[in-house]
């Protein structure tokens, strides 16, 4: 017997559309925040470090939240999930609307964190993963991440002219108001999943756990994806300031970000594709390795704003091109059935990476008024990345060997 979900009538392509509206929605409000940190650290007389820490803040939590919201997403359905995030998402960003100091940034970031757990990439990768055959799963995982970079290209112009408009302060009310417009929309997703059936015997979620930390590629994915996170977190954050110091005009910023943005669709589609020829582990290998080419060129190159539009489309290239290879890699050792708890514990590391990047940056900024060291510093990881997920082994662990799982 198995458990049909209660949106079952709705057709495939309505609930990956539906998916992608939320983690664009998600996603864009998320990367939008790199606008406000000259603005408010400015107006408010604090300086880079706190907002930096804020951003951190939120990017650890959504990690640690991303195992919960997989795990109830995997069992209940994402529907009540995406519904309690998104209105965190709303709450967080008013309490950034009201905040006067540096603690009351932190409690913000604590729900923005929250809210992003349960309404981006990581909680709906289970719910889409396991609506389509297997070899199909990696490419509609990759319409996620898809997505995620359209709702960067729209939310970087929607944010800048209401910041324009209204003021940073005001304009962070509107974005509030934005982000309740997921509530509705997480109908389709509710109910609880499909259960899978296979020959393989049914885990509980301490088996799914244990099994996972005791495969030595699931932790090479980790710890790859720790850079991931080091990387996009930096830089979306940061390179608003940094074109600003550089005494550009802010929309260059702006017109970068959404370069990222709009790269980032093309590439995800890429790598989603690049699985059914090349292995996925060799795919991330080469996205973390050319990384390091954009750092390079914003260490030697004349800084201008086509230098930096074309070095961010290039990143863009390989921005959230990782998420469909990484979140298909998990697929593939485990199966379905706690994809997105699974996921979601790989993704903590990502968020630790994010942490990490928000936290030197700020700190190494305020010490030396430079972004020198953290470019040298992403060059060293993304080489470090690329070596770490050459040897893993791409195929599904004993349990799974030998079985071929349906869609129940």
């Amino acid at each position: 017997m198995t458990t049909q979900p209660s949106k079952a009538r709705l057709p495939t392509w309505a609930i990956i559309l539906t998916a992608g509206l939320i983690v664009g929605m998600a996603m864009g409000l998320r990367q939008v925040m790199g606008l406000y940190l000259k603005p408010m650290t400015t107006e408010l007389d604090i300086g880079r470090e706190p907002f930096s820490n804020a951003m951190a803040i939120a990017n650890l939590v959504w990690g640690i939240g991303a195992v919960v919201a997989g795990a109830i997403a995997d069992k209940y359905g994402a529907g009540r999930v995406i519904v309690s995030c998104a209105l965190a998402t709303s709450v967080g960003l008013y309490l950034m609307y009201t905040a006067q100091s540096p603690m009351e940034l932190y409690l913000s970031g604590v729900l923005l964190g929250i809210g992003v757990c349960g309404t981006g990439v990581t909680a709906l990768v289970g719910a889409v993963g396991r609506l389509v055959v297997p070899e199909k799963r990696t490419a509609a995982i990759a319409s996620l991440g898809m997505a995620g970079g359209i709702g960067g290209f729209v939310a970087f112009p929607y944010a800048h002219v209401l910041i324009e408009w209204l003021g940073w302060q005001t304009s962070l009310l509107v974005l509030a108001m934005t982000a309740a417009l997921m509530i509705p929309l997480a109908w389709p997703l509710s109910g609880k999943p499909v259960t899978q059936q296979s020959s393989a015997k049914p885990q509980s979620l301490r088996e799914a756990f244990d099994e996972a930390f005791a495969y030595p590629s699931f932790w090479l994915l980790t710890a790859g994806f720790f850079v991931c996170g080091f990387h996009v977190a930096f830089y979306s954050v940061h390179l608003p300031a940094f074109v600003a110091d550089k005494g550009l005009d802010p929309s260059v910023g702006v017109w970068a970000l959404m370069a990222v943005g709009i790269a980032n669709i093309i590439g995800t589609y890429l790598a989603g594709q690049s699985a059914r020829f090349v292995q996925k582990r060799i795919g991330l290998s080469v996205i973390y390795f050319m990384r390091c080419f954009v750092f390079l060129g914003l260490l030697f190159l004349p800084i201008n704003g086509p230098v930096v539009i074309t070095l961010s489309a290039m990143l863009g290239l390989f921005w959230l091109s990782t998420v469909p290879l990484t979140s298909g890699l998990v697929a593939t050792f485990f199966g379905t059935t706690w994809m997105s708890m699974l996921f979601g514990f790989v993704f903590l590391s990502h968020q630790v990476g994010s942490f990490a990047g928000l936290w030197l940056a700020g700190r190494l900024y305020d010490m030396t008024n430079s972004y020198d060291a953290m470019w040298w510093i992403s060059i060293g990881f993304g080489l470090f990345a690329a070596a770490v997920h050459w040897p893993i082994q791409e195929r599904p662990v004993p349990r799974l060997a030998g079985s071929s799982p349906v869609l129940g």
